[in-house]
């Protein structure tokens, strides 16, 4: 309890206590990330290594590639090298601190895992001790109270608190138990605190949760998403088109007979080319995964983080998600001449097996009302509740049936048994749907006792967050399995767009279908092994740590807080991802048109084009070097926007553009050209060139 404590602490600490170290060891590493083939992987700046190493050349032999320029063309060519060193390790350095950020949440997460002893349960009862590598999939061992779980698993026999705190950050121990979708999974590196559990292993060494949160927040399995790959070949294409605009330079500058060194020339086409974004792109894709992670969400990749930027329809869970979770009986209500006692007594029947919180609310109702167990428990039979019948309940040893579930369900269980129905029951029906609460009928055999009235709660403030989603053209979906009356309200006072009622596993495939039909991307949460289908086929599935593993292995997030709100967090992220990257491009693309405005008349300035020099730099060496002296330290100074990413806002696509047009297209046209003057007068001071 007290190492999973501290993990806790240093982890959330992290950040803050550790940036020093962070950023030492981050520049470090941008000089191994010089490697040719780490550089290869970046195709903007391994054309401005390249160019490094060609002015380190004419830096040594000045004429080596053609006639030199200036008066101490060492000098200015050694100018030159540095810069854009300098500018290679300004990117290597954005994606080197991206990349230390995940590690060092890798390394709190690998210092909960150890080799423990596990004690694996025979096939003959017997126990064998074990090292947790040797389980395998499918063994089945025994925890007690102090032991550290060795594999993740489901509880099959027990029940007991666990510290997941290791992992999840909470402190609060969560009770597991068998036959429950959000309370039989468990994790391996957690520690049990109380009482023994028996677990069924679910993953291979190595294969486990902590392994694949390790292997994802570390960045081992990181690759470009579609977006970030089409961002790229972008890129790589304007690179291209300025290396060939560049190669042309020579000749027309031998025919109006104004030469232009090697230096020079690839000096103009690392100004022009995108080298701002292409230094951030991939600090931009491995900042968004970490975000995800400090909201306590696990993404297995890069591309789930980025389609969550371009989701088009939320489907969302009506318990848990939009009310506050658990339902509460608020009130017996008579139907049929029964006395409020025998409804009472009939409901705390009908909940005696039921464990869900649902279940255990209705039975200290009834027993606050009075009701007693008036059976032997140990003689009757329960009967599960099952998306099928809607109904649970018990069959008691004398032969009566008692049921409790949705008011059409139950009806249809009594006309089964020649039952009336009267027009009492459709009044309380009416009453709690027109509540916003969930009316369950109770029955026995063929009589109808009443209606017991589930109270639901709406989130505070989930109404503003589905006005923000409808202000970004997401569209939100509710699925409920209550009655469409109970599930009209609710959609209404929550301000969702539309909603399914009296929702099945097999409803939830289909809406995702239907709107992946329609050429929209869908997200969606769950936590049971019936949602596993459904996560699977949404283009973004968040599961809950707290589901089965079946939920997790389906999904392609994990959010270890269990908080099915979430998603929308998660789909805000996603959005930033995607504004940063195109805030950022945008910039970087408009910052030429000063570079441009820079160098170009530094180059021709013995040929009388003065004139351009609009900026009024002091010569053409000064010019030059200014311009990559902005171009190398641009990239840095963004860092921390990359990092976090531009503050998000509810916007359409269009404003989004429009805004980004204004702020960083026109910034990004106005910054270059008082940098690159201010640049420009301190050199001239100190007398560089």
């Amino acid at each position: 309890m007290e190492q999973s404590t501290k993990l806790r602490q240093e982890r959330k600490h992290t950040p803050k206590a550790k940036n020093t170290g962070l950023y030492s060891r981050a520049f470090r590493q941008a000089f191994v990330k010089l490697h040719p083939r780490n550089m290869l992987k970046n195709p903007v700046m391994f054309l401005v290594w390249i160019g490094t190493i060609i002015t380190a050349l004419v830096t040594i032999a000045p004429n080596l590639f053609g006639p030199a320029t200036g008066e101490n063309p060492r000098v200015f060519n050694g100018l030159i090298t540095l810069i854009l060193f300098f500018t290679v390790v300004f990117a290597n350095f954005a994606e080197a601190i991206a990349e230390g950020r995940g590690k060092a949440q890798a390394d709190a997460l690998r210092a909960t895992k150890s080799d423990v002893k596990a004690h694996k349960l025979l096939p003959d009862g017997s126990i064998q001790e074990v090292n947790s590598t040797a389980l395998r999939r499918g063994d089945q061992i025994k925890v007690i109270a102090g032991d550290i779980i060795p594999a993740d698993g489901e509880v099959i026999v027990g029940v007991a608190s666990v510290d997941e705190s290791a992992i999840t950050g909470e402190s609060a121990p969560v009770l597991k138990e068998p036959g429950s979708d959000i309370a039989s999974s468990v994790t391996g590196g957690t520690r049990i605190t109380s009482d023994e559990l028996v677990i069924r292993v679910m993953a291979d060494p190595g294969k486990g949760f902590i392994d694949r949160m390790i292997s994802l927040v570390e960045g081992a399995s990181r690759s470009k998403t579609p977006n970030e790959i089409a961002l790229t070949v972008l890129l790589a294409v304007l690179t291209q088109v300025f290396l060939v605009v560049i190669a042309t330079l020579p000749t027309v500058s031998v025919y109006v007979e104004s030469p232009v060194s090697i230096a020079v020339l690839i000096a103009l086409l690392v100004a022009l080319i995108p080298t701002t974004i292409g230094g951030l792109l991939s600090a931009i894709g491995i900042a968004g995964m970490d975000r995800v992670a400090q909201f306590n969400v696990i993404a297995t990749s890069g591309r789930s983080v980025e389609i969550c930027g371009d989701i088009n329809t939320l489907v969302l869970d009506k318990t848990g998600t939009i009310t506050l979770g658990n339902r509460m009986a608020e009130e017996f209500i008579t139907v049929n001449g029964h006395s409020l006692h025998q409804v009472a007594q009939i409901a705390l029947a009908s909940s005696v097996f039921d464990q869900t919180p649902e279940g255990k609310s209705i039975v200290k109702l009834a027993e606050k009302l009075g009701a007693r167990i008036d059976f032997d428990s140990k003689q009757a039979e329960g009967i599960e509740f099952s998306a099928k019948t809607r109904m649970s309940g018990i069959d008691l040893p004398n032969g009566v049936q008692i049921r409790k579930g949705a008011v059409d369900a139950i009806k249809g269980f009594v006309r089964s048994r020649n039952g009336k129905l009267t027009p009492e029951l459709d009044a309380a029906y009416e009453r709690v749907s027109k509540l916003g609460g969930t009316p369950l009928a109770v029955c026995q055999n063929d009589d109808i006792y009443g209606v017991i009235y589930l109270k639901d709660i709406i989130k505070p403030g989930i109404k503003e967050r589905f006005d923000q989603m409808r202000r970004m053209g997401i569209k939100t979906i509710m699925l409920t399995g209550d009655n469409r009356l109970t599930a009209s309200v609710i959609a209404q006072e929550a301000g969702v767009d539309d909603f399914i009622a009296e929702a099945t596993p097999e409803d939830k495939i289909e809406v995702i279908r239907t709107e992946q039909a329609q050429g929209k991307l869908v997200a969606m949460t769950g936590d049971g092994t019936n949602d596993a289908p459904a996560l699977a086929q949404a283009n973004v599935g968040v599961a809950m740590n707290s589901g089965t593993q079946a939920a997790k292995e389906a999904a392609n997030m994990v959010d270890l807080d269990s908080d099915p709100t979430k998603l929308i967090d998660i789909v805000t992220i996603g959005k930033q991802l995607l504004i940063t990257r195109g805030a950022l491009t945008t910039f970087s693309i408009a910052n030429d048109v000063a570079k441009y405005f820079a160098i170009i008349p530094a180059i021709f300035a013995d040929i009388g084009i003065g004139s351009l020099n609009i900026m009024g730099l002091a010569s053409p060496e000064s010019a030059v070097l200014s311009a990559l002296i902005y171009n190398a330290l641009i990239i840095p100074a963004l860092i921390p926007l990359a990092l976090t990413g531009i503050k998000f806002r509810p916007l359409t696509a269009d404003q989004l553009l429009q805004r980004n047009i204004f702020i960083y297209g026109l910034g990004g046209v106005i910054a270059p050209f008082i940098a690159v003057k201010m640049i420009d007068i301190l050199i001239t001071a100190v007398g560089l060139a």
